[in-house]
């Protein structure tokens, strides 16, 4: 790795990052000022907002990422529709503050990460939906997109693409730290002591919260385990825990890469439950326990061995006691909630965004191969750009 005394100044930036995640419960934006000065970025927070999904607007995106319920007229409008959306939330930011750039890495609906013919995935690939021109002409403003499909042109698997902002972010120099993320899929982010770019190992765990909002949604009525009061309320169902652990994903090695086209609760239910579900507090039990197991087995087995000084939680699972609490039993160095440092829990993904579309208009790599198994480094997104209005 060039040392960071080496890499160029670049410009102040007023950014949007905008995110929306596997949880498909809304859209997130976190609003702020990045800089790189004397080969460190700086940055400052200035504002964040969270808009729910209509309801109608939820239950088509949940609708799309079942192959069995979807289709390409849903997927044309949604690509519209997503787009508008975006373009609404944007333009709350831009009412609040000057916007020099908007960053979003879209909607996913499916993702293909590898090769795997017995669940009919013949080619490597990756769909997000939201049009980003939509932002771009609605509100006048350059806006970076569709991240994912430059890392997989380069061979690798699209995700997870956190773990470059995180190492501009997070890295503390003498302290070996994992930021792990909870949000609909559970992803972790290594970063080593001595700050060396390429040692930073990242991937997605499995799920975080993605069954949780199921399983809350179908039997309870509820979009999620508010305070995880069910999952505290169970017990865990041993035999159904050791079938799910059972699934191929969590033996493979890093790099690797997941979504909600693989954990979905459907799934869980037939692999876990195939006689039928359980009570409703021992299912959530069970659901949360697998998110915990699942995290602290991919700790244990790739990131101990390197040495763990500190963990940190960010995410909206961060805020279920029963997820939090569950690691800080099970993982072997002090696990802190994000709020603990001062950010919100669920900025992590959002400001991750606003870093990744900085450093693309800027014209650098914002992807690490080392994490998502790329050939090379590559400037992930796609630049649109407003008529200034301006000839000659």
């Amino acid at each position: 790795m060039n040392p960071r005394s080496a890499k160029p100044d670049l410009p102040p930036a007023t950014v949007v990052g905008v995110m929306s995640g596997t949880s498909l419960d809304g859209v997130d934006t976190v609003t702020v000022r990045l800089e790189r000065v004397g080969g460190a970025l700086r940055w400052e927070g200035i504002g964040r907002s969270a808009h729910v999904y209509p309801d109608e607007l939820a239950t088509r995106l949940h609708a799309a990422l079942k192959p069995a319920t979807s289709d390409v007229v849903l997927l044309t409008e949604l690509h519209q529709e997503v787009g508008r959306f975006y373009a609404e939330v944007v333009a709350a930011a831009q009412a609040r503050e000057r916007v020099d750039l908007v960053a979003l890495s879209g909607q996913t609906v499916y993702h293909i990460p590898r090769v795997e013919p017995q669940r009919g995935w013949r080619v490597k690939s990756t769909l997000q939906l939201g049009e980003a021109t939509v932002v771009t002409e609605r509100c006048r403003v350059t806006t970076v997109s569709d991240f994912r499909q430059s890392d997989l042109a380069a061979g690798g698997q699209g995700a997870p693409l956190v773990s470059f902002p995180d190492s501009v972010l997070y890295a503390a120099p003498g302290v070996s730290r994992a930021v792990i993320n909870l949000g609909g899929i559970a992803n972790v982010t290594y970063l080593p002591a001595s700050g060396d770019e390429d040692g930073v190992l990242a991937f997605d765990t499995g799920p975080a919260t993605c069954l949780l909002n199921e399983a809350a949604a179908r039997f309870a009525g509820e979009p999620f385990d508010r305070d995880g009061r069910l999952a505290l309320a169970g017990a865990v169902d041993d035999t159904a825990l050791r079938r799910l652990l059972a699934d191929p994903y969590f033996a493979l090695r890093p790099p690797k890469t997941t979504g909600r086209e693989h954990f979905h609760l459907d799934a869980a239910m037939a692999r876990g439950w195939p006689d039928g579900a359980p009570d409703l507090p021992d299912l959530m039990t069970t659901l949360a326990e697998l998110t915990v197991r699942t995290v602290d087995d991919a700790v244990y087995a790739h990131l101990v061995p390197l040495g763990v000084d500190e963990v940190l939680v960010a995410g909206g699972g961060a805020r279920n006691p029963a997820l939090l609490e569950g690691l800080r039993r099970g993982l072997p160095a002090p696990v802190r909630g994000f709020a603990e440092l001062g950010f919100d829990d669920k900025d992590r993904e959002t400001l991750a965004m606003a870093v990744m579309g900085y450093f693309c208009v800027n014209g650098e790599p914002n992807v690490l191969p080392s994490a998502t198994g790329a050939s090379w480094p590559v400037v992930a997104g796609k630049v649109s750009r407003p008529w200034s209005g301006r000839t000659g």
